[in-house]
């Protein structure tokens, strides 16, 4: 079992703690940090939010949330063998042009180091505030995918889509290994789809063992609906049973899940670091 440290960003938000729960994350074991994103918090939302019962975004107002990108190339000195992931980053409200450099910049100063975590976005008043549609952000996202993966390929790439349409060009430098692997993020049947067509990775959302075994499964479906096998698709999971470990461990292997994605809000605050030493020592150590 890999486990990765999720969320990492929005608990190391300062200089100094940026670089101190990575440091700790690699010295015990977790194989990958992993910054989530927003750009604003629009102070009117009535977007629900998909992953808690009143539809609430966690954190207030001015909560630090940093670019993870930005983050990520930070930090990435200071652990120099972890992979750097986003989770999520919100693909559609990008540039895809400027995205394909920047993901491939940081993947060649890194060594072949970083995953695309990405989603769709769940926040229309966000969209709005940055001035890119709402409507067809999915049909927008996945065609961004595809024009980056054309600069990830060669040199004179060209892309003539809907959403994306440029002549013969080269985005240097490229990925380490020619491409960055893509994690699809999400629990809808869409997302699910999603995943199957185009990802490398999925990482859904629940915390709930019953829902995420459902989820495995509805992607094993799809999956082989696209002619494509499970071992093509790495599952990532959120990590919440803290009381029981070790069970929690092997229910997540028997699942299929590859990667525990441990959410860093619980080392957050006074003591964080020895708790999230302690726990790489009791829970990531002998399973890894």
């Amino acid at each position: 079992m890999k486990f990765g440290l999720a969320f990492a960003s929005s608990v190391g938000t300062d200089p100094e703690s940026a670089l101190e729960i990575c440091r700790t994350a690699e010295q015990v074991g977790f194989d990958s940090v992993w910054g989530g994103e927003h750009v604003i918090r629009p102070t009117r939302i009535e977007s629900a939010y998909p992953y808690t019962a009143d539809g609430e975004m966690p954190g207030e107002t001015d909560t630090p949330i940093p670019d993870p990108l930005i983050w990520l190339a930070y930090v990435a000195a200071a652990a120099p063998t972890v992979r750097l992931g986003t989770c999520i980053l919100i693909v559609p409200q990008r540039n895809p042009v400027v995205l394909a450099k920047e993901l491939a910049t940081l993947d060649w100063l890194t060594g072949g180091r970083v995953e695309l975590g990405l989603g769709v976005g769940w926040l229309e008043e966000e969209f709005q505030a940055l001035g890119v549609p709402w409507a067809r952000r999915g049909a927008r996202n996945d065609e961004y995918v595809a024009a980056m993966r054309a600069l990830w390929a060669g040199p004179h790439a060209e892309f003539h889509g809907e959403f994306v349409d440029f002549e013969p060009a080269t985005c240097s430098p490229r990925p380490v290994n020619g491409n960055i692997p893509i994690l699809v993020g999400g629990d809808t049947p869409v997302a699910i789809r999603r995943a199957a067509r185009l990802a490398d990775g999925y990482f859904p959302g629940t915390t709930d063992p019953e829902k995420l075994s459902s989820l495995i499964e509805a992607l094993a479906r799809e999956v082989a609906g696209q002619g494509r096998s499970m071992s093509d698709i790495q599952v990532h999971a959120i990590f919440s049973e803290f009381s029981a470990p070790e069970a929690c461990v092997e229910r997540m292997a028997a699942q299929g899940v590859e990667r525990a994605m441990v959410p860093a809000f619980l080392f957050a605050g006074p003591g964080g670091l020895d708790r999230l030493a302690q726990f790489g020592e009791k829970v990531v150590q002998p399973h890894r």
